[in-house]
Formats: structure tokens, C-alpha cells, sequence
């Protein structure tokens, strides 16, 4: 167990911190903390080894290209935008551009980022990015051994329907396509 310095991180006072479990991924730590009542407790955060990464991919036509997989943790079928795990040490936007030709064969020209966001802030520490990509020009896909991957190309309005439907439900691609639509909506 690691004894930690017992400043203060915001109303909590971590004691000490201990790896339950890692892997090449995630770690999982136990805190042993003071509550903000001043409380004796514990807390448990999944510290992701990457930050996340989603990319809107938009064709020349404005449809959108959706990457889909089996999810294992879930154990269904996902339509998601392209994204993926960004390793510390690595820019954000050039992870952004490495998953799209990974997972799609598609590079593009114009990029733009939209927004940062923290995931599941309540048990992880996983951060993100959200990256609109124009003028695409299409290659060769190359995905990780792990990914057996479908594409297809909707449009924003069958997107949104999905969402509504439940169909689509990865957080980064609601996120990423929402905030692509307010874009829209704001001109942007």
C-alpha cells in the first residue's frame, strides 16, 4: 500500500492509495479517504492509461460515418463514430487522426476540435476530446487485432432517430454527434 501526502484534493483527504488491479489499460485504485463530513471512507477510481478520442467523420454529401463492432464489456452489436484510446504522450488530435485511419481508411483535411469532456467522472479519470473531420480522401484501414469492424455512412437526422431509438448508445458517439448538431444549428 502507498502512503500518500493527506493534502487535501478538493473536500476529500486521501490517506492512502492502493492498485487493486491493472493491466496494460486500466488501473484500479483503492483509496482509503476522509469524506468531505469528515468521515473515515473509501474510494475506488478506474484510472485509464489513455485519454478517449471520438471523431464526426463528415463526407462531402454531410453524412456521416458511423464505425460499428461488437463491444465485448457489453456483450452487443455498437454503431459508434470512429474513436479510440489516445496513449499519454500523444497528441490528442494526432490520435484523432491515427483512429480514423485505423478504424476507417479515411484521412482528412480539415480538422477541427469541438470540445473536451471528462467520462463517467464519478468512478474514472478517463478525459476526452471530440474532433469534427472534413474533406475526407479514402485509404486502407488498419485495425487493431482486437476490432472487426463494419462502416456505413448516415445521415445526421438518421443518427439523431438512433439515438432516440436507443440504438445508438456509446456516451463519446451521443456526445460527439449532439455537439456536431448544435454546432450546425449555431452556424459554427
Amino acid at each position: 500500500m502507498q502512503d500518500l501526502d493527506p493534502t487535501p484534493v478538493g473536500p476529500w483527504r486521501r490517506r492512502s492509495r492502493e492498485t487493486a488491479y491493472a493491466n496494460p489499460w486500466i488501473e484500479v485504485w483503492h483509496d482509503e479517504v476522509d469524506r468531505p463530513d469528515g468521515g473515515a471512507g473509501i474510494y475506488g477510481v478506474v484510472h485509464f492509461r489513455s485519454a478517449a478520442v471520438a471523431v464526426v467523420a463528415v463526407g462531402d454529401d454531410g453524412r456521416l460515418l458511423l464505425v460499428g463492432q461488437h463491444r465485448y464489456a457489453l456483450d452487443e452489436y455498437s454503431w459508434e463514430v470512429p474513436e479510440g484510446g489516445v496513449p499519454d504522450g500523444e497528441d490528442l488530435l494526432a490520435g484523432g487522426m491515427r483512429e480514423l485511419v485505423e478504424e476507417t481508411g479515411f484521412e482528412a483535411d480539415d480538422w477541427r476540435h469541438v470540445c473536451r469532456l471528462s467520462i463517467s467522472n464519478s468512478v474514472t479519470d478517463e478525459r476526452g476530446a471530440i474532433f469534427v473531420a472534413r474533406g475526407l480522401r479514402p485509404g486502407a484501414a488498419s485495425p487493431d487485432a482486437t476490432e472487426d469492424l463494419a462502416l456505413r455512412w448516415a445521415t445526421l437526422d438518421e443518427v439523431l432517430a438512433e439515438i432516440d431509438r436507443g440504438e445508438i448508445h456509446d456516451l463519446l458517439t451521443i456526445a460527439a454527434v449532439g455537439r456536431y448538431a448544435v454546432d450546425l444549428l449555431r452556424g459554427a
